[in-house]
Formats: C-alpha cells, structure tokens, sequence
C-alpha cells in the first residue's frame, strides 16, 4: 500500500516530515512493514501551502484498514490543527495512482475535486480535516514518479522543545568539507552561513542532502549536535528541477516555473533593496527578471550582462517578474562601442561633420574619416550560474549535480 499524508504543519511548528517518521515508528509497532518513505515538494509558488509545500508518501505491505487508522490517529495526535492554513489530507491506496497528477502538482496547480476523483477511481481510502486540502498534495505524493531522486537524511527533537538548536557550527562547515559535491547546502561557503536547519520553531535539528543514503550518513556522521529523538533517511524529488516548465515568455502562466531561453534586452539595473533586474526577449515577448537581494553575489552575475547576450534562465513566474534561480550564458560578445576620435594635432575630440562626412576638429580643422573604436572587456563568460545555497529552494538542481538537462 501507498500512505500519502500533507498540509499537517505551520509556521508555528510541526513537520510533516516528523509526524510521517513518528507514523513509519507506530506501523512498525503494529506489524506492518515499511518498505520505503518518500518526501515530495509540489510546485513553490502554491500560495495556500504552510512552509516548504512538502508531502510524504510511505509504502508499507500489511492491513490497510489498519494502517490507515494508524496514519489517521497519528495526524489527529500532531497535526497543527489550531492553524487556519493548515488543512491534513490522508490517502491510503493500494493502488498507484496517475504520475500525470504529480506532475501537475509539481508544476502547476490542482484541486481538491481533481485529488477526490482519481482516489476514488483507484479505490483509496481518503480523510480529509477542515478543508481537506491536504489530500492534493497526499495524493500527488502518492502518484509522484521520476527518474531523478535525491536524499534527505533529517533529524529530529521532541516537538515540545521550540528553543534553539544546539548544533556545533564547525562540524557543518567539516561535514561540507568532506562530502561535497556528495551532498549539497548543509551551509552557504559563499556567504558563511548555515543552510541545513530551520529558523522555525519545529521538530527538525538538521537534515542533510545528496546523492545516496551513504553519502548523507557519511556526512551526518561529522555533525555534533543535541541527541535527536529520531532520524529517518527520505527519497525525494528535491534538487531535480522537477518544477521547471519548458515556455514561452508569451505564454507564461503566473505561479509556474520555467525554463526558457532569449536575449537580454536591457541594461541590468539594481534597484530599491538591492534587488537587480533586466529585461529578456524571445521571439514571443518580454519579461523582466529579478536577482533579488538574498541572492548575494549572483547579482554580480546580472549586473555583468548586456544587451545583446543570449542566455537560458530557470526560475518562477509571479506578478508579471522571474525571480531567478539559475541562468545559462550561451553568448556574451564583446562589447564594442563608438566615440569621435582626438585630434592628432591638439589633442582635442573631434566632432561628426554630418552623415557619412567623417570627423572634424572644431579649433584646427584637422579631419579624420574614422571614430575611435572602444572594446570593452566583459566580466562574465559562457557557463552556468546560480543563486548561494543559502537562497536556493528545495526544488532548484545544484549545478555540483552536473549540468542540468535542457
């Protein structure tokens, strides 16, 4: 069977990733077998989602009647009921349910009646609390399928204890050091921060990223920190891009992320907040695009671009700007400009003498037939660029992955 669970925390604590561990416990205890967990994020940009739009799926092989009492006791238990956003849904299925669902949910948008009309199609055992929006992303939990997965390793404190974390910063920056490109975003080298805990008030002390079980317990085998309640290793979609839409800017729908390729159009400015934009053309159309200020150094990036050059950008589409997650610079040519030359004579600059009349020097009368030619080296050069780690989102594909499929 396939246990889909989501939309069971807030901002004021829980993890749906926690309940989901602490349920993996109680089946266990009950005699069915847990077979795999899954941790799946849906498309970011889903404005009713309680923080990070996680669900999790877990396959088990046992009763289904009483796994699903089990999950639906454990959600009533923890879930953050008292939250007006938060809304759990529960899908036990013993059926696999369409990847086509997954892939809207990661990319687009679903409802509600959508998630109730294929569990009921494949028979699955639903509940649904409060709105019951949760059963969306528990359903596309359930249907999620890819080739591209990664690894998240998280450990966990008593839900209970909302203080601060104890985590020796050193041995992150150490489990870095020895694991990566292995594992990804346990801390920002860049800007010499810590990425892998949440400034949140739940139950999670840290996790770690990559590429395999070994790689993520290798690197958790270099972190000191308070003694967790539990840890669970998940397989997720995180770090796949699987949230990317190929596009054109004319057809671009506000909440989706993107890929697309085109031509800078403009010279990239910095505005109010440090927040750096420029506008891209493609055969359909125009679009700005944002480096917002948390992006760091990569709008040292933005800034370097120019008219004229040809790149490919992935990021989300919201209220008419892409806020920018990565790009690819396919050509920067170098930049040539044009002046009135100085005169040979005395030294000063020559002035047009009209439409296809050369240059002329105002006091000597001195002429010249050519202007002076400027190059002008340029600061970037043809490759893939990103955001630091510490502004990645979960979804984003680290460029230590490899060169991202276009």
């Amino acid at each position: 069977m396939l246990i889909g669970i989501d939309d069971t925390d807030s901002p004021a604590g829980m993890c749906t990733t926690y309940l989901g561990a602490v349920l993996i416990h109680q089946l266990k205890e009950a005699g069915i077998s847990v077979t795999a967990q899954r941790l799946i994020r849906l498309n970011p940009n889903v404005i009713y989602k309680t923080r990070g739009n996680a669900a999790i799926c877990i396959e088990a092989e046992g009763d289904a009647d009483e796994a699903f009492r089990i999950a639906a006791a454990c959600i009533e238990e923890l879930a953050e009921f008292d939250e007006e956003k938060t809304n759990p849904g529960l899908v036990v299925s013993e059926k696999k349910l369409p990847v086509s669902f997954y892939r809207q949910a990661v990319t687009e948008f679903c409802t509600i009646e959508e998630a109730e009309s294929i569990c009921m199609a494949a028979g699955a055992r639903v509940r649904k609390w409060k709105n019951g929006r949760g059963i969306i992303g528990a359903t596309a939990a359930i249907a999620a399928e890819q080739a591209d997965m990664t690894w998240e390793l998280l450990t966990y404190r008593d839900p209970a204890d909302k203080g601060e974390r104890s985590v020796e910063t050193d041995s992150l920056f150490r489990a870095e050091e020895e694991t990566f490109p292995h594992t990804w975003d346990t801390v920002d080298i860049q800007n010499n921060c810590i990425v892998c805990f949440p400034h949140t008030p739940d139950p999670v002390i840290f996790g770690i990223r990559g590429e395999s079980p070994e790689w993520v317990k290798k690197a958790r085998g270099y972190v000191c920190s308070q003694k967790p309640v539990m840890e669970v290793i998940y397989h997720t979609n995180q770090g796949t891009d699987a949230h990317l839409l190929k596009g054109a800017i004319a057809s671009l729908v506000d909440g989706c992320s993107y890929r697309l390729t085109g031509v800078v159009a403009d010279t990239p400015v910095t505005g109010r907040g440090g927040h750096v934009s420029f506008l891209l053309r493609d055969p359909s159309g125009v679009v700005r695009c944002m480096a917002y200020e948390p992006t760091k150094g990569f709008r040292d990036i933005i800034r370097s671009l120019a008219p004229g050059d040809e790149i490919l950008i992935c990021g989300s589409y919201k209220n008419e700007s892409i806020n920018l997650e990565k790009i690819r610079i396919i050509t920067c040519p170098e930049i040539v400009r044009q002046r009135p030359p100085l005169c040979p004579t005395c030294g000063k600059r020559m002035k047009s003498d009209g439409v296809d009349k050369g240059w002329k020097c105002r006091r000597c009368k001195t002429r010249a037939e050519e202007p002076e030619i400027i190059r002008e080296p340029r600061m970037v050069s043809p490759g893939w660029y990103e955001v630091p780690s510490s502004a990645r989102r979960h979804l984003a594909r680290p460029l230590c992955r490899g060169i991202p499929p276009e």
